[in-house]
């Protein structure tokens, strides 16, 4: 993966529940799926090269993130992008302070952007 998403999720808006909503997981790998087929607008077999997988299983992650989101929108449920089998090359977090995501060669302690201790260290499970 060339990095993690900015977010940890969506919520519907102006749907009652609020944080009780139920929500769907999409997998780091899905939500990748999804930003090279329709983000960069890469074949699936062009996708498929960048994620170091084949063109199938790149066909089978996209299938499942597409029907992760169908669902989200039409039961209102909440995304929630975590989890799943992937590798990258820097040390990632998210500042619960400032909300910024950062990618470090090194392990840190603290928040590039605002100093703040608070922070999330994101990687594999």
């Amino acid at each position: 993966m060339s990095g993690l998403p900015p977010m940890e999720g969506y919520r519907p808006y102006g749907v009652p529940g609020g944080r009780r909503r139920e929500s769907i997981v999409m997998l780091f790998e899905e939500f990748e799926a999804i930003r090279l087929a329709d983000y960069e607008n890469l074949t699936q077999e062009e996708a498929a090269k960048r994620m170091n997988i084949s063109r199938p299983t790149f066909t089978r992650l996209y299938d499942k993130a597409r029907k992760v989101v169908a669902r989200a929108f039409v039961e209102s449920k909440a995304i929630e992008i975590r989890g799943g089998h992937y590798s990258l090359e820097d040390h990632w977090y998210r500042c619960r302070r400032c909300h910024q995501v950062h990618a470090s060669r090194y392990p840190t302690d603290r928040c590039l952007s605002c100093n703040s201790e608070d922070i999330i260290v994101m990687g594999p499970e």
